[in-house]
Formats: structure tokens, C-alpha cells, sequence
């Protein structure tokens, strides 16, 4: 895996969850996006791999997982204080 191939999947997962959580409104919506989009992202790092271009493949599923740590911890927060899961 080359350091380059790393930085190019990781740039390209990271814009990819960026300007997919930007069309979210609101923590609801902001979160659902990021879920979807992450599944999306982990199907193309898994294409990726398979193809045989594993370094991109792991930037990209690296970008979903801080991504997806980030959404996960933005409702954490809004759930533990509001008492209200902001999912539904």
C-alpha cells in the first residue's frame, strides 16, 4: 500500500462525507446523511479492494469511520442532553 494511494482515498472519502452531511439541516438529517453516505463510501472502498487498489479502499473506509464517529458523538451529546433520541 502506497502512502500516496492512502492520502488520495482519504482526501476523496473525506470530501464525499463533507458534502453529503452539508445537505443535512438539521442533527436529524445531518446523521441519516452520514449514515447513508458512509454505507455508500464502505461499498466503493470494498469495490476498491477487490479491484485490487487497496490503498485508496482504506482511506476511504478510514474517512467513513472518523466521519461516522463524528455523527455518532454529535447525537451522544444531543441525547444525553435533552433527554430525547434525536433519531426519529
Amino acid at each position: 500500500m502506497r502512502g500516496g494511494a492512502l492520502s488520495a482515498g482519504l482526501g476523496a472519502g473525506a470530501a464525499w462525507m463533507l458534502f453529503l452531511g452539508l445537505l443535512g439541516s438539521d442533527l436529524r438529517s445531518y446523521a441519516w446523511w452520514s449514515l447513508i453516505a458512509g454505507a455508500l463510501g464502505w461499498a466503493a472502498a470494498l469495490v476498491l479492494a477487490k479491484q485490487g487498489d487497496r490503498g485508496v479502499a482504506a482511506g476511504v473506509a478510514l474517512s467513513v469511520g472518523v466521519a461516522w464517529s463524528a455523527a455518532a458523538c454529535a447525537v451522544a451529546v444531543r441525547w444525553g442532553t435533552t433527554g430525547d433520541w434525536p433519531l426519529w
